[in-house]
């Protein structure tokens, strides 16, 4: 395997996986029943909740910045043996990629945009291509995450082949952190080569959230919590927007 596979296997080994669950469970809750509906993953990562939604039933493609973590992608897909397109690309541009009946951007991937004119632009690409009485699903952390549970955490893991330390901070802008990741991966000769990478996350208040909404075109918007169809508390940790074109 080459590094960055491996590197991308570390990430998927540390992810929670029942959360591809509560993702799929939360979304086939508020989809419309729609045959053969067409679904855009974005931020689809290494396509292990593409595969969720594609054995669900949808018309999957998958559409992700990193083409290191779509190779993985493409050979869980095929492993698989399930049919779906997996797409090198930026949320902010997807005029290259067609129309869809529903839109989902999971794991917080919102937060990885600059400021909110980012955050603003991707709400328009995706109602731009969003097929008539179209749904967006997507996850944000909320603010009590960012500026409450989030600053001075820290996890370690130690497994045979890989450690990894995992430090967050509070950065400058509101609502803002910085996750610093230390990984060391096991090489096929036994050396540990480390890998280090900053993770910047951002997020906004509510009302600023469904502004940019508005302004994408955006008329229908639910909020939700944490994966239930709660709405949010002060401490609620993940929020859900549900949108309507």
């Amino acid at each position: 395997m080459k590094n960055y596979e491996k590197f991308a296997a570390v990430y998927d080994s540390i992810m929670d996986d029942s959360l591809y669950d509560l993702w799929t469970d939360f979304s086939l809750r508020h989809f419309p029943k729609k045959k053969d509906a067409k679904l855009l993953e974005l931020a689809c990562g290494t396509g292990i909740q593409s595969i969720r939604f594609k054995q669900s039933g949808f018309d999957v493609t998958g559409l992700d910045l990193s083409e290191d973590m779509l190779d993985l992608a493409r050979k869980r897909a095929e492993a698989a043996h399930l049919d779906i397109p997996f797409v090198q690309g930026n949320m902010l541009d997807l005029s290259a990629i067609g129309t869809f009946d529903f839109v989902t951007c999971y794991s917080d991937s919102i937060c990885y945009m600059e400021d909110e004119v980012d955050v603003g632009d991707v709400f328009a690409q995706v109602y731009q291509h969003l097929n008539s009485g179209g749904i967006f699903i997507f996850d944000v952390h909320s603010t009590y995450q960012t500026d409450e549970v989030f600053p001075g955490y820290s996890y370690h893991e130690n497994a045979e082949d890989f450690a990894m330390v995992w430090d967050t901070y509070e950065d400058e802008a509101p609502h803002s952190v910085v996750h610093e990741l230390t990984f060391f991966i096991q090489d096929e000769d036994g050396r540990f080569t480390r890998y280090d990478e900053v993770h910047e996350e951002r997020t906004y208040d509510l009302l600023t959230y469904d502004i940019l909404l508005e302004q994408a075109g955006f008329k229908n918007v639910k909020v939700y919590a944490d994966f239930e169809d709660k709405e949010p508390t002060a401490t609620s940790k993940r929020w859900f927007f549900v949108c309507g074109k």
